[in-house]
């Protein structure tokens, strides 16, 4: 495209009153929605969890999934309200004050720069797959290289990332779903075992056996995890500001997550359990790959390598979107320091992007310094916290939307205001379940991982405490750039 054009397409490009180009088309939008309800947890952490919770995992889904579906029918009713990159972050200032927007912005920061250095860890580590003696921060280093060229050059060069991102992820659960389905009526041999929904039952040398040989209550603390999985789901609301249509793609991106749910994740774990026996999957490991190599189809797993790093790609790639935006808003309320409003030519923040790649290159530093699993898990779970925020700030600012100005958007939430609250009160619920969250180490020694994570929460009140009390007298309420 010529200089020309390019100037030409960018004075028809419609602008947002915070100054960034709508050019997010249908085919973005979609795919955005589908590729947060996709990631790594599902590629990865479905193994282990199989391995711990047994077929209940299927529940313990199904209800994050409903908890999900709420989330982005509270998300969607104040999306259609109002258009803006700030988000939820936005909604929380004109409806809860600054001090809202203040305490939600900084959190959802908290969540990502957790993830985005987690997920960047994992890339690291899956490319050993391939390459044993290639260093994990090496790896790690270059694909945040390329992330951030990505996400500078537009935001439509972000979008097409996450399309073809979300297409691989998308085409590689449909194949399994086929196959699996096709074993399982077959009652196909894989290894040892035979594909059949008897497998939902079978006991293990243990004694533990049936849909909880756990435990009930073991299917219920595995929910944070769960939650954590479906992370990425609200970036619709951030991307609503940069739609070139969101009055018509938004209802349809948020109506349609429910059958994703039901399809990828509760769809995908159900025939999981049933092409092996729940004990057979263990953690550390992807679970499609090892039905694959029981099958005797070793090179699958190269393939589903290729899949899990590109949603650990996908995932840092949300972040870094997401991040940037949100830190843009913050600016503008007086919440983050001035620079970070910062735009380049290609209307994209810059200055909060490169912030967040800097931090996400101290943060892998760091992480891979320190070593062990342990690390990595406490990041993981302290971002997971973030989570739950998040999607608390969502439902109370859907709350607090009706009670101030009624039932006034285009996209209800329906039930409301019980489902709203049915979502928040579920999230509290879970976040004290985090106390109970335990992780075993390579020598057989427990860690109360989740005792950790419960224990960082006051210390995070208190460092929001004092930056309240840094910023508070100069702090604004939403700002439209």
């Amino acid at each position: 495209m010529s200089s020309s054009q390019h100037q030409q397409g960018t004075k028809n490009a419609e602008i947002s009153s915070e100054g960034y180009k709508k050019t997010l088309g249908r085919r973005h939008v979609q795919m955005i929605a589908i590729g947060g309800a996709i990631g790594v947890g599902l590629f990865m952490g479905s193994g282990g969890r199989l391995a711990s919770t047994g077929p209940a995992l299927i529940f313990s889904y199904a209800l994050a999934g409903a908890i999900a579906y709420l989330l982005m029918r509270a998300l969607g009713e104040l999306i259609m309200y109002r258009q803006t990159s700030g988000s939820f972050v936005s909604y929380a200032g004109e409806l809860f004050g600054p001090k809202g927007a203040f305490i939600s912005g900084w959190m959802y920061v908290l969540n990502w720069v957790m993830t985005g250095i987690a997920e960047l860890v994992a890339i690291g580590l899956y490319f050993q797959y391939f390459f044993p003696q290639l260093p994990v921060e090496v790896s790690a280093i270059c694909a945040l290289a390329m992330l951030v060229a990505i996400n500078l050059f537009s935001a439509k060069a972000f979008a097409e990332f996450e399309f073809w991102a979300a297409f691989i992820k998308v085409t590689a659960i449909l194949l399994f779903l086929a196959v699996g389905t096709y074993m399982v009526v077959t009652n196909a041999q894989v290894g040892e075992h035979t594909a059949s929904v008897s497998n939902l039952f079978i006991g293990n040398e243990n004694g533990e056996g049936g849909m909880f040989p756990r435990g009930f209550f073991v299917s219920i603390l595995v929910l944070n995890s769960v939650i954590f999985a479906y992370n990425a789901i609200e970036l619709v609301g951030i991307a609503a500001g940069e739609m070139e249509n969101p009055e018509k793609e938004v209802p349809s991106a948020i109506r349609a997550v429910v059958f994703r749910i039901l399809v990828f994740y509760i769809g995908s774990v159900s025939l999981l359990a049933m092409v092996l026996p729940w004990n057979e999957y263990e953690a550390g490991g992807s679970p499609f790959v090892t039905v694959f190599d029981k099958m005797g189809l070793g090179w699958i797993g190269s393939v589903m390598n290729l899949v899990v790093i590109t949603a650990a790609l996908s995932s840092c790639n949300s972040g870094l979107y997401s991040i940037g935006r949100i830190l843009r808003t913050m600016s503008g309320n007086g919440h983050a320091p001035q620079w970070l409003s910062k735009m380049n030519k290609r209307f994209v923040p810059s200055t909060g992007i490169l912030t967040v790649g800097v931090i996400y290159l101290f943060g892998v530093v760091l992480n891979v310094w320190l070593g062990g699993t342990f690390a990595f898990d406490l990041a993981l779970n302290t971002a997971s916290i973030g989570v739950l925020f998040t999607w608390a700030t969502i439902f109370a600012c859907q709350l607090m939307l009706r009670k101030k100005k009624g039932k006034i958007s285009k996209l209800p939430m329906p039930g409301a205001p019980v489902t709203g609250w049915i979502g928040l009160v579920s999230l509290v619920i879970i976040t004290a379940l985090i106390a109970f969250d335990t992780l075993t180490g390579d020598d057989g020694e427990v860690f109360p991982i989740g005792l950790y994570t419960i224990a960082a929460i006051p210390v995070f009140a208190i460092l929001l405490f004092i930056g309240w009390k840094f910023v508070g007298k100069k702090a604004n309420g939403p700002v439209d750039f």
